[in-house]
């Protein structure tokens, strides 16, 4: 894995899959601060491995697309914070030049273990499961569904945060009760809901589809409000699909033409047997993956 950089005036914290966590230099840890700097890197992961080598610019478009989504999305309460501040008549930047572009400035919160996941088409582990019990999560569906299809009203699919080099696990929301409690996990599928709902909307009036998505929750420190943190609606945390090639594609995979890191998962199950070590992805793989992340930015914001 790529080393995270080191920043002045900011010390590392944490380091995700993608994600580099750092704190002032003040404080002593996560959870000794009242800001935390998330740094988005250009690393690209898969099956639950960090793989070589990144795709270049993905740290810079996945930052510019979540802080586009948490505007769109100003009624959900979220973990962001100034960036910036004034000095006398003079604005200081708080984020380092080094990351700029690729970094936001956040509060830190108590995190929930739990991924909520939403889908509103049938795909990947969902149609897996669908396919043993016609369900997913505990949730019953229609018979008949085929890959890709719509789901008649999206479905909350939560799964267990698992640590960091291990499979997440999907649960049903009843665990999710048992983990966080009945008033918790009532409001995290509420929220999780309402922003897969207007994302798709939005996302949808643009000519792309959201099929499904994952987002994380925590709760604020100082008064206990569940804020919705982390990515929102990215191209790693999201299934995106080109709504024009949906309708008029002539087979069930064709129609499923992803805007997300899909491209990468799809050479990676062809070429390797998921025991030792991922091989490298093919320069062309990594510049088709990097296309479809600036394209799925163009589309959305216009940008």
């Amino acid at each position: 894995m790529t080393s995270s950089p080191a920043l002045p005036s900011w010390s590392h914290a944490y380091s995700g899959k993608v994600r580099d966590l750092y704190v002032p230099e003040a404080a002593t840890g996560l959870d000794d601060t009242d800001a935390v700097l998330v740094v988005a890197s250009d690393r690209v992961s898969a099956f639950d491995h960090v793989l070589e080598p990144g795709i270049p610019g993905k740290g810079e478009l996945l930052t510019t697309l979540s802080l586009w989504w948490f505007d769109q999305l100003s009624e959900v309460p979220n973990h962001l914070i100034p960036d910036h501040r004034l000095v006398g008549d003079r604005v200081v930047e708080e984020i380092p030049d080094a990351v700029a572009g690729r970094s936001m400035l956040v509060k830190p919160l108590d995190m929930f273990p739990i991924e909520c996941v939403v889908r509103g088409y049938l795909t990947g582990s969902g149609w897996t499961e669908y396919q043993e019990t016609r369900s997913v999560c505990g949730v019953e569906l229609p018979a008949g569904l085929q890959n890709g299809d719509r789901l008649p009203e999206p479905i909350y699919t939560p799964a267990w945060k698992a640590p960091l080099g291990e499979h997440d696990e999907n649960i049903s929301f009843e665990r999710t009760v048992e983990l966080v409690g009945a008033r918790v996990a009532e409001e995290l599928r509420r929220l999780s809901l309402l922003v897969y709902r207007r994302g798709a909307e939005i996302a949808e009036k643009r000519g792309v589809i959201i099929a499904d998505t994952k987002f994380e929750f925590g709760a604020d420190r100082a008064t206990g409000e569940i804020t919705l943190a982390d990515e929102v609606l990215t191209s790693d945390s999201s299934r995106y699909w080109d709504a024009g090639v949906y309708a008029t594609a002539s087979t069930p995979a064709d129609r499923m033409a992803s805007f997300d890191k899909q491209i990468v998962r799809d050479w990676l199950a062809a070429n390797w047997d998921k025991s030792g070590t991922p091989p490298e992805l093919p320069a062309a793989i990594v510049e088709r993956t990097a296309a479809r992340y600036r394209e799925l930015l163009e589309r959305l914001t216009g940008g």
